[in-house]
């Protein structure tokens, strides 16, 4: 499916459309409160100041999400979502079985490896990598049908897709710094891991060289062509010199994009990836956080791999702490898009934190909330909200904890409590939580394309499993709605097969099921 030439010809009048047509309600402005949540912190020495990811999703079929956070050097642990009934306080409470007390843990994100229907989770370590499969019940094993050979480096990033017609998804690890190599740590950046399957297996991975320190990857089908490539975000204090950021061509010999391709080479102290459609013209827009400078940037819908950055225009920069006495750098890591207010707008959540002592980024660096407003720029509001933390943020979630259909957030913290605030906002507007699957091969759907259209936009999302920073959330989707009292909903499955739309009515949740449609939850 090929979108560029309407992206080219009229992404400034959509933007001007979804603006104008969104504009006519106001919004109170978020809030948020904090609950009480279990102990735990993300510890460690130098192999942990990064990382400390955190996963959402929920393991025990009550439609409410549990959360599993990194440790470091500390057990890994699962916070069950123990909220009474929907709507009512969230709570949380520590129920770690010993098969996900982990050590070593920096991030995991949750995928149904084998389309059981019940939730896999893919852990990322300072060692072995670990693939625990969901027995439901919220318990999980070691899978032993996998024949993989698991990486022992220092990952620090994920990302999983299915391609063609293969019943287990192709898997993509992001290596750190080589710990092995004696000349290191700088210019020691290791090799990234590609399983790919064969024959029902994963026998001989693929190394992705060269690495340049990968701190988040992502496959998404950025250019609507059904095929996602993988981007990876890289930390440049590592690789110093002759590295970028990169985008791999999933072709059958997977290749980088270069400047012919019409790719651009820059670099960054890439930290984190998230993708959300801002403009309302199908395509993904990309955020990457840094130290210093985040970026927003737009492709350019031509076919080619050509992102254009315009954070500053948008707003959406946040390069020095918001609030406090510290002037230095930020340090960006996790970022999450959700619309915080169901204005039919998305805002941006970004973990911030230094990496331990590092003197010239800010020791006080509170996370940011950008809200979007009706001109599709944003501004910082996370002091309002309440979720202007000081203490060094790592991994976030920015789901909703107890299907009120508002987005609660929280965060895992290096040398510091987990975080968990629930969203109070007032004076919101309508939504829709939409669970999709398919039978068979990939039940979550990832790759397909959700649309959610009202009188006043077409909201479009890509389904992935990535990004984020060492950690990720698979679950229904989330849409705001505005003050829109009706919609329709249509999915573009991975197969490029289109459904018909459905209509429903907002403030429900709803599972689309491929081959029975829409049904409430």
């Amino acid at each position: 499916m090929q979108f560029g030439k309407f992206r080219k010809m009229h992404k400034a009048k959509i933007l001007v459309v979804v603006a104008t047509s969104l504009s006519t309600s106001a919004f109170a402005a978020p809030e948020f409160t904090r609950l009480p949540a279990p102990p735990h912190q993300y510890v460690g020495g130098w192999e942990h100041y990064v990382g400390g990811g955190l996963a959402a999703f929920d393991c025990n079929d009550d439609a409410l999400p549990e959360l599993y956070a990194a440790g470091g050097e500390a057990p890994a642990a699962l916070l069950l979502n123990t909220t009474a009934q929907m709507g009512d306080t969230p709570s949380f409470s520590d129920n770690t079985p010993e098969s996900l007390a982990l050590t070593g843990v920096t991030g995991a994100y949750p995928i149904d490896i084998d389309s059981d229907g019940h939730i896999d989770l893919a852990i990322l370590r300072v060692g072995e990598n670990r693939f625990l499969r969901g027995l439901g019940d919220c318990a999980f094993t070691p899978f032993t049908s996998l024949d993989y050979i698991p990486d022992t480096a220092w990952t620090t990033a994920f990302s999983a897709t299915w391609e063609g017609t293969n019943a287990l998804p192709t898997m993509a690890f992001g290596n750190y710094v080589d710990r092995d190599d004696p000349e290191g740590p700088f210019g020691t950046c290791d090799e990234n891991t590609l399983l790919r399957p064969k024959d029902g297996t994963y026998s001989t991975p693929t190394q992705l060289a060269p690495g340049f320190c990968a701190l988040s990857i992502l496959f998404s089908d950025w250019s609507r062509s059904g095929q996602a490539d993988l981007r990876v975000s890289n930390d440049r204090h590592y690789y110093v010199k002759g590295g970028s950021e990169q985008m791999w061509k999933m072709a059958s010999e997977p290749r980088l994009y270069t400047q012919a391709d019409g790719w651009k080479d820059y670099m960054i102290w890439g930290m984190g990836i998230a993708s959300r459609d801002l403009t309302g013209d199908g395509y993904s827009e990309v955020y990457l956080t840094s130290m210093g400078d985040q970026k927003l940037q737009s492709p350019t819908g031509d076919g080619t791999p050509n992102f254009i950055d315009y954070t500053y225009e948008r707003g959406t920069t946040a390069h020095r702490p918001f609030t406090g006495e510290d002037g230095r750098p930020s340090t960006g890591w996790h970022v999450a898009f959700g619309d915080i207010e169901n204005n039919g707008r998305d805002d941006i959540f970004i973990a911030k934190g230094n990496v331990e002592r590092m003197a010239g980024a800010a020791m006080e660096d509170p996370n940011n909330l950008l809200i979007q407003d009706e001109n599709g720029n944003f501004s910082e509001q996370g002091d309002v909200a309440g979720i202007a933390s000081l203490v060094r943020s790592r991994g976030a979630a920015l789901v909703d904890f107890n299907g009120d259909g508002l987005l609660d957030l929280a965060v895992n913290n290096r040398k510091a409590d987990i975080e968990l605030y629930q969203n109070t906002s007032t004076n919101t507007g309508n939504w829709v939580s939409l669970k999709i699957q398919q039978a068979g091969v990939n039940r979550d759907a990832i790759g397909a394309f959700v649309e959610v259209k009202t009188d006043a936009s077409v909201q479009t999302r890509e389904i992935t499993i990535g990004g984020g920073h060492a950690g990720g959330e698979l679950g229904p989707l989330h849409f705001g709605l505005g003050m829109a009292e009706a919609a329709t909903v249509r999915v573009i499955w991975p197969d490029h097969t289109t459904s018909e739309w459905y209509d429903f009515t907002p403030n429900q949740p709803f599972v689309f099921q491929r081959d029975e449609g829409l049904k409430p939850l």
